[in-house]
């Protein structure tokens, strides 16, 4: 009989290149509490209601946006001020490229072409300073076993 998988997020491992910046990776951490990453549905088809009723549809590649959410005092926090400083002062955009590991379901995703889209620069302040949302829209997203 074959052992269940576990679905623990916390082993997960993600690590963000970006060539001009960091090429070797950087292993982001200090996740906020019970919000590490999400990513948005994925639309994978356009649908059309002809007027006598008949459904069609087509394929379209669509991008994949996913949000990193990091505690404020994040270590991580500078790998994003980074890219943010960095496409401010060259006026353009930076490309981005990852590999999340999930040992739990023994997944792995390939992550490619990806542009920070928006960025929250300075934490909110409450009765204590809250977590910061970067959200990078992805190229595509491909998944493997490991």
């Amino acid at each position: 009989m074959s052992n269940p998988s576990s679905i623990t997020s916390a082993n997960s491992i993600f690590i963000l290149t970006v060539v001009d910046l960091f090429p070797a990776g950087v292993i982001l951490q200090g996740y906020a509490t019970d919000k590490a990453f999400a990513s948005d549905a994925l639309e994978i088809a356009e649908t059309m209601m002809g007027v006598d009723g008949q459904l069609t549809g087509g394929y379209t590649p669509m991008p994949v946006k996913q949000t990193i959410t990091l505690m404020a005092d994040s270590p991580s926090n500078v790998v994003f001020d980074a890219i943010v400083r960095t496409t401010k002062t060259i006026g353009d955009i930076i490309y981005l490229a990852a590999i999340i590991t999930l040992p739990g379901p023994g997944e792995i995703f390939a992550l490619n072409n990806g542009i920070l889209t928006s960025a929250k620069q300075i934490p909110d302040a409450q009765k204590v300073l809250q977590p910061r949302d970067f959200v990078i829209t992805w190229e595509s997203v491909n998944v493997a076993l490991l």
